[in-house]
């Protein structure tokens, strides 16, 4: 993919320059819209969940590509000046970013580039050649091309957003797809819709419509970004509760950011949806909570050794305290239900006790105390062995899995 968005940028930019730039108004408009939206975009933290940093770039960028009219007046622009003119648009707006050290744009300029490429590519040959005014024409059926064809470049853009982070991180390119394809249905339809209607206003009121019709979309931007924040900060007083059983003595530093990290990990090898791995880490978090209900603690905070009653005490305890926190009701459900017998357990809680009982392994001297210290290895053996009674056999599976690329976080 890297190859491909390199080939078109430099065939792009060299068949820009060798004919010149048609419509230069037209372009220099659009150009600004869309390094405009790059410079408005989220922070380079945002949630996993957010689908699209810069949607004003994205609708801008999308509705040069669907471009055909300006104020009634033909455009005569192709698919190539529409790549020249996105790759400088987005390198201009994300200039800043990279001279402030606030993140790579590599991934996010090829994904455009060749999004932007298809739908250019797809509608600007049939405009320019006069194939759509003689099919479908402007009625009803050149609405409907217009929406197969955003279908088409929606699903284009899943497809290559799931294939960067598959290259990036390593994980399962299924179960990133479907996230992907769920993200559609929300910010990816307001970019789509808000690229079609700027491209049917310019052509009929001229650019004066730019601003008229990016302002909503620039305002609820402005609004994810606040939304986003507030997350944040809810995530964070989620971590600091969880740091009350550390910072108690109850159980060791960093116990609970590491089950939270390989937790997650461990999920989506599994096939979590996005939304699961939040109620699975901020169950992970939590899941030792319960652990200050108790007068007497439990030696290095480690559950793993304690008898199943026990076990299933402290986690009804800690559910009830996870209650009273205002944490969503599924985040205390899996706390409760992290020691019940895995196969009444739910996935997330199966995740839990078994990422859970590893780290409380890994480091964990013998109980003869003649081999030395539980390492990854023989960890795993002893929560393999326990798979027909403790811990559910694909969970441990996975677990191995991650930790075989290096998925162990301590």
């Amino acid at each position: 993919m890297y190859c491909a968005a390199g080939a078109l940028a430099a065939v792009s930019l060299a068949g820009t320059l060798r004919s010149g730039i048609t419509d230069p108004h037209v372009a220099l408009a659009f150009g600004g819209l869309i390094a405009v939206g790059e410079l408005a975009r989220q922070g380079a933290g945002a949630h996993p969940g957010d689908r699209e940093p810069a949607p004003l770039a994205a609708a801008g960028a999308l509705a040069y590509a669907l471009l055909g009219e300006t104020d009634r007046h033909p455009t005569s622009h192709g698919a190539l000046q529409v790549l020249a003119v996105v790759l400088a648009a987005t390198l201009a707006g994300a200039a800043p970013r990279l001279a402030a050290g606030r993140g790579p744009v590599l991934d996010h300029l090829v994904r455009r580039l060749l999004t932007v490429g298809f739908a250019a590519t797809c509608f600007q040959p049939l405009y320019n050649t006069g194939a759509l005014a003689r099919w479908p024409g402007h009625g009803p059926y050149y609405a409907l091309f217009l929406l197969l064809l955003l279908a088409l470049t929606a699903l284009c853009d899943a497809v290559l957003r799931a294939a960067l982070a598959r290259a990036r991180t390593g994980w399962p390119y299924g179960p990133l797809l479907r996230d992907e394809l769920r993200g559609l249905l929300g910010v990816g339809s307001a970019i789509c819709a808000t690229g079609v209607v700027i491209a049917l206003a310019v052509a009929v009121a001229g650019l004066w419509a730019l601003p008229v019709f990016c302002v909503p979309l620039l305002l609820t931007q402005f609004s994810l970004r606040r939304h986003g924040a507030v997350r944040a900060t809810y995530a964070q007083t989620i971590a600091s509760l969880a740091r009350c059983t550390e910072i108690a003595g109850y159980t060791p530093a960093g116990h609970a950011r590491r089950v939270a990290a390989l937790g997650r990990a461990v999920g989506r090898e599994l096939g979590l949806s996005e939304p699961e791995l939040t109620v699975l880490e901020y169950a992970a978090l939590m899941h030792d909570i319960g652990q200050l209900s108790l007068v007497d603690p439990v030696p290095a905070g480690a559950t793993e050794p304690l008898p199943p009653s026990e076990q299933r005490r402290i986690a009804l305890l800690g559910g009830a305290v996870v209650r009273q926190t205002g944490v969503p009701e599924e985040v205390a459900a899996v706390v409760e239900r992290q020691a019940d017998p895995y196969r009444d357990q739910p996935l997330t809680a199966r995740i839990v006790r078994t990422v859970n009982a590893y780290d409380d392994l890994v480091g964990r001297f013998a109980e003869d105390g003649a081999h030395g210290p539980y390492g990854p290895l023989r960890a795993l053996e002893r929560l393999r062995l326990a798979t027909g009674r403790d811990y559910a056999p694909a969970v441990v599976e996975a677990l191995a899995r991650v930790l075989a690329r290096g998925g162990d976080v301590r």
